[in-house]
C-alpha cells in the first residue's frame, strides 16, 4: 500500500507540477503584456510631450533669431540714406537726364540720316555699276551676232 500511496501521491504532485508550471506561465504572460503596454504607452507620451518640447523650443529660437536679425539692421540709416539720395537726384539730375536723353536722341537721329544718305549713295553706285555691265554685255552678244553673221556672209 505502501507503494500505491507513493504512487497516488505521484500523480498528484506531477499533476500539481503541471498545474502550478500552468499557472505561473499565465502569471509570467500576464505580467509580461503588463509590462509592455506600460512600456509603449510611456514612451509614447514621453517621445510625443517631448517633440513638444523640443518643436516649441525651435520655435522659440528661430523666433529669437528672427528678433535678433531684424534688430541689427541698420534701419535708421537706410532711410537716412535714401533721404540723402532723394535730395541729390532732386530736380537737376532730372533735368540733366532729360538733357542726355534729348541729346542721345538727336545725335542717333543724325547717325540715322547718315547712314541713310551713305546707304542710298552707295546703293545708286552699285546700280550704276550693274546697268553698266549689263549694257556691256549686251554689246558684246550683239557684236558677236554681227560678228558672227558677217564672217559667214564674207566666207
Amino acid at each position: 500500500m505502501d507503494h500505491n500511496h507513493h504512487h497516488q501521491q505521484w500523480r498528484m504532485m506531477r499533476f500539481s507540477f503541471k498545474n502550478a508550471t500552468i499557472a505561473l506561465t499565465v502569471i509570467n504572460l500576464l505580467i509580461f503584456l503588463f509590462l509592455l503596454q506600460g512600456f509603449f504607452t510611456s514612451s509614447s507620451l514621453s517621445s510625443s510631450s517631448s517633440s513638444r518640447r523640443i518643436v516649441s523650443a525651435q520655435l522659440r529660437y528661430i523666433k529669437e533669431a528672427e528678433e535678433i536679425r531684424l534688430a541689427m539692421q541698420p534701419l535708421e540709416l537706410i532711410k537716412r540714406v535714401r533721404e540723402i539720395e532723394q535730395e541729390g537726384t532732386g530736380g537737376q539730375e532730372t533735368e540733366q537726364q532729360k538733357d542726355v536723353k534729348q541729346n542721345t536722341a538727336v545725335d542717333l537721329f543724325k547717325r540715322l540720316k547718315d547712314f541713310r544718305a551713305l546707304n542710298d549713295a552707295s546703293s545708286l553706285k552699285a546700280l550704276e555699276e550693274w546697268r553698266k555691265r549689263k549694257m556691256e554685255r549686251a554689246r558684246q552678244r550683239d557684236l558677236e551676232k554681227t560678228g558672227g553673221v558677217s564672217l559667214s556672209k564674207t566666207s
